[in-house]
């Protein structure tokens, strides 16, 4: 049996983003409990020349509402405005994401299928089909984005687990 373009892309869209919601209440419940300032995480990177917790967060967002938004007008480019400076804001970016996908009908992804769809950056600029901007470029970036954002929370003793990671799973009912 086929698969649609909607059921390859915006389920697990949808999973990243709930799981990385949750994310973000944890650290916000550690900052709480350890009598840490939100910036502390907000601002926390793995690596000096890696983007913060914040960026990563924004970054779900980007690459999930953004995308499927990129479909209609045929380009992307990555969003470079600052992230937001709290877990209030990082948690409203997610939530309008989950409500743009959530919108998304099923028949205007199939509709797109074979539509070019270019991600431009400066003076790159890479040539997709929708599809695959979607399965090889969005998929990979937004789950790339929650793993830093996870493992960013790890690295500052957080207690969380690879279940808090993958979110709500779509089990067989």
């Amino acid at each position: 049996m086929p698969i649609s373009l909607h059921a390859a892309f915006v389920p697990s869209a949808l999973q990243i983003i709930g799981s990385t919601r949750r994310l973000c209440d944890t650290a916000e419940s550690w900052c709480g409990e350890q009598d840490r300032d939100a910036q502390t995480v907000l601002n926390a990177r793995i690596y000096e020349d890696m983007l913060p917790f914040a960026y990563q967060v924004k970054s779900v967002a980007v690459h999930t509402r953004g995308a499927v938004a990129a479909l209609q007008e045929g380009r992307f480019s990555p969003d470079m405005a600052p992230p937001p400076d709290s877990f209030d804001g990082l948690r409203a970016a997610l939530d309008e994401a989950k409500a743009a996908l959530e919108g998304t009908d099923e028949s205007a992804l199939e509709d797109v299928i074979g539509k070019e769809v270019r991600f431009e950056f400066g003076k790159l600029s890479l040539p997709f089909d929708a599809e695959e901007f979607l399965l090889s470029f969005s998929q990979p970036n937004y789950s790339f984005h929650a793993a830093t954002a996870y493992d960013i929370l790890r690295m500052l003793g957080i207690k969380i687990g690879k279940t808090d990671f993958l979110g709500r799973l779509r089990m067989r009912r």
